[in-house]
């Protein structure tokens, strides 16, 4: 026959029992990041690296000061002889002049003026031929050094002295020989010269 007419609804049913675990779904879309936590504790000293390569030259520093040029005391002399076999007993006249641009020796007198205290190198290269030479180097009017050379006939020899003078501003320094002693000689081919310079100031 014909379907009958829809019944009434009936009450719900008892929940049913629990279902067994489904598959594990797909990883979900990362969510927003959250916020940034406190700072953590300094951590230990790391060892020392190994030491960089140089750096670069730097540029040129600007130039200094001009110094203080009243500072640079000088002196020095150097004076050859003209003529042979200088009077004996007083000062030998160098009168040729090498080098005397501060002027402290004059070669009208022989003698070295010291103008700049402190400690001088005296020195002499003397020629000498047919007779003995006996040079002093006086300082102060005291012959402080004695040397002698002793030839005959027509020999030639060279005789050489070098010492160090502390001297003070006025002092005066030259060379003499001795009566009789007296063989310096000079040359167009043979030289006498006597010299001296400023080894440090006071």
């Amino acid at each position: 026959g014909e379907m009958g007419v829809e019944g009434i609804r009936g009450v719900d049913g008892k929940r049913g029992e629990k279902g067994e675990q489904g598959s594990k779904g797909d990883k979900g879309d990362l969510g927003p990041a959250g916020k940034m936590g406190p700072s953590g504790p300094k951590g230990a000293a790391g060892s020392k690296g190994v030491r960089g390569a140089p750096g670069k030259k730097g540029s040129r520093g600007p130039k200094g000061a001009r110094g203080d040029t009243a500072k640079l005391l000088r002196s020095a002399f150097s004076a050859g002889l003209s003529k042979p076999f200088p009077p004996p007993n007083v000062p030998i006249r160098f009168d040729k002049i090498l080098y005397n641009d501060q002027e402290d020796y004059n070669p009208s007198t022989g003698k070295f003026n010291c103008s700049v205290p402190g400690a001088y190198v005296f020195a002499y290269h003397l020629t000498v031929r047919g007779r003995p030479a006996r040079v002093s180097l006086v300082a102060r009017s005291r012959k402080v050094a004695k040397a002698r050379e002793t030839l005959y006939g027509q020999e030639i020899d060279q005789a050489s002295f070098l010492t160090i003078l502390k001297l003070s501003a006025g002092d005066q320094v030259w060379l003499e020989v001795a009566r009789d002693w007296n063989g310096v000689y000079v040359s167009a081919e043979d030289d006498s010269v006597f010299t001296g310079f400023l080894l440090y100031p006071d």
